[in-house]
């Protein structure tokens, strides 16, 4: 029996709000379409003093600007910058080595666009010896013996230098030579080694164990010389996903200020690093910029100092001011000003 006229226009009525209902309901509009995440590929070497990075993942700063950060950890930043370069990494955060000024100067695709950490006594990098040498008390008591950085060209020479200026040596008065961070504790225990640059946390680790002893842990104060480096051509074409990792990186930044440590990131260090957090705890604290300024005075002694120790590609020293970009960071660092 075929319904009445009033019903079926009610029926039909009903059809269509359902169909436009489910059109709603599946098809997103432009203003509420999901973005895709950007993917950021970050080379890092897995230590405390990389804290930023670890924090703005955790806290969800990467995230909340659509970023997803995909690690691979490294063993010399000489090597990630041409990974960089190549277009292999989006962003690394690396030491100022002589690497790097070598790569600049043959204009290599990158630049510098924040500091990452700086040192100020008691250092997370001090000079130590083992704990059962006796006849050396002090960065005096090196001349002539052997003493290890984590690379050949890296920026802790410069620590080296510093420690032994303290004492009226320099790095020539000494046998340099390369060893992994890791190795550096048993080596300096059997003797092998007579003292080296060594990061934490496995200053504070092997000085409870009973292995090193430490020499010198205030000759650098308030020195930068890691810094925060993209690919150029990739930030150019990015711009608006550069700005993002700039915010959250600023925004770990800002957490990690005064005496920062506490258990929740000590926790999230030891995620990344696998440091209990009860060492990370009781290791000394690098220092972190909150608003991205590059120091280029530290750069710039830095480059000097390579090109005097002839690890440098090249004989005049660059104006390092072209090779450094700070202008996201100067930008994102007012907004989170003016939001505070």
């Amino acid at each position: 029996m075929p319904l009445p006229i009033t019903r079926l226009r009610q029926a039909v009525a009903l059809l269509l709000t359902l169909a436009l209902l489910t059109a709603c309901s599946t098809t997103p509009s432009a203003n509420n379409e999901v973005q895709e995440a950007q993917t950021i590929r970050l080379g890092y070497i897995p230590i405390i003093i990389f804290a930023p990075l670890y924090v703005g993942i955790e806290r969800g700063y990467f995230a909340e600007e659509n970023i997803e950060i995909q690690l691979t950890a490294i063993q010399s930043t000489n090597d990630a910058v041409i990974q960089l370069a190549a277009g292999n990494f989006e962003v690394i955060f690396a030491g100022g080595n002589a690497g790097v000024f070598n790569a600049l100067e043959q204009g290599l695709d990158f630049t510098i666009i924040a500091p990452m950490h700086s040192e100020s006594p008691p250092l997370a990098t001090p000079l130590v010896t083992g704990a059962d040498r006796d006849d050396i008390q002090s960065a005096a008591d090196l001349a002539g013996k052997r003493v290890a950085v984590n690379g050949i060209g890296a920026a802790i020479e410069y620590w080296v230098e510093q420690a032994l200026a303290e004492e009226g040596l320099s790095i020539e008065d000494v046998e340099l030579t390369a060893m992994r961070f890791p190795d550096m504790p048993a080596a300096l225990a059997n003797g092998s080694l007579d003292a080296a640059v060594i990061t934490e946390p496995l200053v504070t680790i092997n000085e409870e164990q009973g292995l090193v002893k430490v020499l010198a842990e205030d000759f650098i104060n308030g020195f930068t010389a890691t810094y925060v480096l993209t690919n150029a051509s990739w930030m150019e074409a990015n711009s608006e996903t550069a700005r993002g990792f700039m915010r959250a990186y600023l925004r770990a930044c800002r957490d990690l200020q005064g005496d920062y440590m506490n258990e929740e990131i000590a926790q999230i260090i030891e995620e990344y690093t696998q440091v209990p957090a009860a060492v990370v705890m009781r290791s000394p604290l690098a220092g972190y910029d909150p608003d991205g300024e590059v120091p280029i005075d530290d750069l710039e002694t830095l480059q000097a100092f390579f090109m005097e120790r002839g690890s440098l590609e090249y004989d005049e020293l660059l104006d390092v001011n072209q090779f450094v970009n700070t202008e996201i960071a100067t930008e994102v660092a007012a907004e989170l000003d003016s939001a505070e």
